[in-house]
């Protein structure tokens, strides 16, 4: 319940990584150190042992492990043998990874605008956008809530295209009872350290069901090779670190029950926060990782500094959408033509999320928000 008298100051901590690194040291402690142990730091035992744990935890068939989130949008769209010219449809509004790997890879990013109360695609406006140069649409599962999957694919299916989940922010999240990583052809995750699992640097991982492409991606990652020095594809770098997928090990026992905090703490917020701002939205069907509790305020310079003056961090995610982002001057977007990604960038603001915020923090948040 809501408290009306403001509490004595608190310093608020936004993802509180260090109280999370604490009530699992132990087990994280000793998994380190028996890959120091071993020595084995470069795809060890550990990366397989995980990799059978992800898989097992998602219901995804193959779930291969890399470098991190942007390599694995990278080694989804290599694996679909997206090419040159190609175009790839996804969302103007998200990290600029989505579309950079498209343009890194030379293909063409195509952006679709949001709908306003999830922030994610609208399906409704993706087929407008389709050439005979379309060859993937990639929605974005934002702040940790998948987009309206069943649209995307029938769009997908009828246009002979396929879909990628970038779910970067969106691990353990559902959609029709289904994890966002068994989504789509190929999906992804991101494992940075402020994600909602995270290790302790970068890390992330390509989920299918198609042992195809999984077989593909498991040699792109270690340079095309199918066995030491013979190169069936052009690839990269993008293996996993051993240590980090012992701190992934540690922490992934726990993780559902870090989930079911946080859905608590997204509870607790809105219950509090509804009646006077716009909180999320999450659809029917639909289940959220909540990597991101983000409303939108008006005056939004103003109310970040009243809040950061009481020691509540807060962040934007995002105050530029993609179109207008200098890098892709190129593809001839002008302001204007995504109105609601737009407009969101004005007003979105998220606020502290972790799975250890406490009722007396989220009431101190809350009432200095609405002070």
């Amino acid at each position: 319940m809501e408290k009306k008298i403001l509490c004595k100051f608190m310093k608020i901590d936004f993802a509180n990584l260090q109280m999370q690194y604490q009530k699992y040291k132990d087990d994280i402690d000793d998994n380190i150190q028996a890959v120091l142990n071993k020595s084995n730091y470069i795809m060890g035992e550990e990366v397989k042992q995980l990799e059978a744990e992800l898989s097992s935890f998602t219901g995804a068939k193959n779930a291969i492990t890399c470098s991190n989130g942007t390599d694995a949008l990278l080694l989804a769209m290599m694996a679909l043998d997206i090419q040159p010219g190609d175009e790839v449809i996804t969302s103007p509004f998200t990290f600029i990874s989505t579309a950079e790997t498209v343009a890194s890879i030379k293909a063409k990013p195509v952006f679709v605008d949001i709908e306003s109360d999830t922030f994610n695609i609208d399906a409704n406006l993706i087929e407008a956008a389709i050439t005979d140069k379309t060859k993937a649409i990639m929605p974005v599962s934002l702040f940790g809530q998948p987009a309206d999957i069943d649209a995307i694919q029938n769009i997908a299916q009828k246009h002979n295209l396929k879909v990628i989940i970038d779910g970067a922010q969106s691990f353990g999240s559902t959609y029709n009872a289904k994890t966002d990583s068994n989504l789509g052809d190929i999906s992804t995750t991101s494992f940075f350290p402020a994600k909602p699992l995270g290790c302790y640097g970068d890390g992330g991982a390509v989920f299918t069901n198609n042992d195809e492409y999984a077989e593909k991606i498991k040699m792109m990652r270690v340079h095309g090779q199918n066995k030491r020095y013979h190169h069936k594809y052009i690839g990269m770098g993008g293996r996993l670190d051993t240590i980090q997928a012992a701190i992934l090990l540690a922490k992934l026992p726990h993780y559902k029950k870090e989930l079911e905090a946080r859905q608590k703490v997204a509870e607790n917020y809105t219950t509090i926060l509804s009646d006077s701002l716009k909180t999320p939205v999450i659809k029917p069907k639909r289940s959220s990782a909540w990597a991101q509790y983000t409303v939108r305020v008006d005056n939004r310079d103003d109310v970040q500094v009243k809040l950061k003056d009481s020691g509540i961090p807060t962040a934007v995610y995002y105050p530029i959408s993609l179109h207008l982002q200098e890098c892709f001057q190129y593809l001839n977007y002008k302001k204007n033509d995504f109105p609601i990604s737009e407009q969101a960038s004005k007003e979105v603001m998220s606020l502290p999320m972790n799975s250890f915020l406490t009722n007396d923090e989220i009431n101190y948040i809350c009432s200095h928000l609405k002070s």
